[in-house]
């Protein structure tokens, strides 16, 4: 009956799955029909905005071509126009001289003859005829203004829709995620001497699969990318997963986005466990702080000033808190978790096994601190990382102005590894003013 029951569980879990696969394929088709109409709009007006544009260039070619033509025969009509003026007139002269020439030369008997003869000399040689050029100064011919747009009716014929890039396929062999970094790596299906850059997204998620529609977190974008891989840096690793897409771009369009991957960013979410800190740890979730006067006897002698009737009996010591559900009971009663130099804070979820990441943020005074994994069976009075029970990082600069380079450096990561045990949790030690021993 229990293992029918466990099967329906888990049939019921999976329709619950794909049905909220299909409600979100479902949304997304709803979205790609609106986004139909909402683009074929877009690209008919600006293709009519592209001819208009054309239209209107052609035109003004057109405009400044007929003002050359128009200007050239104007030229050329007043230069032929006063030539032959010019040449009318020394005609009328030439006549005229013509004329009286011939009058002179039937009185050549009469006495005035020589005077006359001498004058008509004198004319022929002063007159415009002679000193005209009988070439034209300008030529009747208009081929230099003819045109022949062969070509340019090819290239308007030969005009269609620009060559939209293919989408990018991401290469999830190579591509990695490490050290507050992922490297992400794709290739495009044909090679294109034309793609300019790649524009890559990416956003943080707890869903593991294909991306979804709806998400909490944003697309980031990354812009001007020139090669076919891209390193994120300096991340954090607060979610569970990251959503990547790229797609291609040339100088005038950008091609699909390439289909969506996952990457986990196994990063080991927890938070400090007060109940199991040492008294002068001053502990609040994520954070530890050393306090010289006891954090945890501080805070219950604050509770009995005010008056609220609560004593500092262990069943009511802010040590004795409700643990968080992840964490396995301590089965150390009243007595407080850690003690005497061990000072030391418990993470609230175990560790069974595997490999496991998590950062750590540290002040730049602090003169010492640990990180590591441990053994529930680590004693009250054991220091971290000094006994079998324990391994960490230690820091310590009481002696040097910064860390060696060997150990890690503010706000990186570590990783570590240790052989799985049930019995696993994840500790930090902080070291205060004492020097650790």
């Amino acid at each position: 009956m229990e293992e029918q029951r466990e099967a329906l569980r888990k049939i019921i879990k999976t329709l619950a799955v794909k049905n909220e696969e299909i409600q979100s394929f479902i949304y997304s088709l709803k979205q790609m029909l609106l986004n139909v109409e909402a683009n074929s709009a877009k690209v008919q007006e600006d293709l009519e905005a592209e001819f208009q544009s054309l239209f209107s260039v052609l035109e003004e070619l057109k405009e400044g071509m007929l003002m050359k033509i128009k200007q050239d025969r104007a030229s050329r009509t007043y230069e032929l126009q006063n030539q032959l003026a010019a040449c009318t007139r020394a005609l009328e002269s030439s006549e005229e001289l013509l004329e009286t020439a011939n009058q002179t030369l039937q009185a050549m008997d009469s006495e005035d003859f020589p005077q006359a003869a001498k004058q008509i000399k004198d004319g022929v040689t002063m007159a415009p005829a002679f000193r005209l050029s009988l070439k034209a100064k300008v030529s009747d011919n208009m081929s230099h203004l003819m045109v022949d747009f062969a070509q340019e009716r090819q290239m308007l014929q030969a005009l269609k829709f620009l060559p939209v890039p293919s989408a990018p396929v991401i290469d999830l062999a190579e591509s990695l995620v490490a050290d507050n970094c992922v490297t992400l790596v794709w290739r495009m299906p044909d090679e294109d001497s034309k793609i300019d850059h790649y524009v890559l997204e990416y956003r943080r998620t707890n869903f593991e699969g294909p991306p979804r529609l709806k998400e909490d977190q944003p697309w980031m974008v990354i812009e001007g990318i020139r090669q076919t891989e891209y390193t994120l840096t300096g991340l954090k690793f607060d979610m569970k997963y990251m959503n990547f897409r790229v797609k291609a771009c040339n100088k005038a369009v950008a091609g699909e986005f390439s289909e969506p991957v996952t990457l986990e960013t196994p990063a080991f979410m927890f938070r400090l466990d007060a109940s199991t800190s040492h008294q002068n740890l001053r502990v609040d979730d994520l954070s530890v702080e050393w306090d010289a006067m006891g954090g945890k006897v501080q805070d219950i002698k604050a509770r009995e000033k005010d008056g609220k009737g609560r004593t500092a009996s262990p069943i009511n010591s802010p040590a004795r808190g409700t643990p968080s559900p992840k964490r396995m009971p301590s089965g150390r009663g009243g007595r407080d978790r850690f003690t005497a130099e061990s000072y030391t804070v418990l993470g609230d979820t175990l560790i069974d096994g595997g490999e496991h990441y998590w950062e750590v943020r540290y002040e730049p005074d602090s003169k010492a601190f640990g990180v590591g994994v441990a053994y529930r069976s680590l004693g009250r009075f054991e220091q971290l990382g000094k006994t079998a029970a324990s391994w960490c990082l230690h820091v310590n600069n009481w002696l040097q102005a910064s860390c060696p380079s060997t150990m890690p450096a503010p706000n990186k990561c570590c990783t570590l590894s240790r052989p799985g045990s049930h019995s696993h949790c994840c500790l930090l030690s902080w070291y205060g003013v004492a020097a650790s021993r």
